[in-house]
Formats: C-alpha cells, structure tokens, sequence
C-alpha cells in the first residue's frame, strides 16, 4: 500500500537523497521522479537507510559493482536497489 507522504515529508527525503557524488544523485533522483508517489511506509524507511550509507558504497550497490552487505542485507532495501537500477 503506498503512503501519502506530506509535501515535507517529500522535501525531507528528497533533501536527504542529496548525495556528494553526483551520479548517485542522478540515479536516486530518477528514481523519486519515478516512484515517489508510490512509495510504501517500508519503502520510506528502506531507503532513509539506504541513504546512511557512504557515497561510493552507495554508488558501486547502485551501479552493481558490490552486493548489499551487513545492517543493508535486506530484503526491502535489495527491492528499491533493484527498481533504482531497472531505470
């Protein structure tokens, strides 16, 4: 079921997609283009996880140079990578 997420919620997580490299911007930026308004309350809190991971960790998952691996090994955050890759 896909959460209705506030126009601050948006922002906030859109702020938090921010990342320092700016491929990892553009991949997580097509994506929230994409699936924003889709996006599941696990959705939410699989991908506010993702984004505690470092920029060039994130970018070699997300350009599937590395497998997800310790407190990321999730089912939930291995779906989102998955459809971010799919774009």
């Amino acid at each position: 079921m896909a959460v209705k997420l506030s126009e601050l919620e948006r922002a906030r997580l859109r702020w938090r997609a921010r990342r320092g490299l700016l491929e990892n911007d553009l991949i997580i930026t097509r994506f929230l283009d994409a699936y924003e308004l889709q996006l599941s309350d696990q959705d939410v809190a699989a991908l506010t996880h993702l984004f505690d991971m470092g920029d060039n960790e994130l970018l070699d998952v997300l350009l599937g140079r590395t497998e997800l691996q310790g407190e990321y090994d999730d089912p939930a955050i291995y779906q989102l990578v998955e459809r971010m890759k799919a774009l």
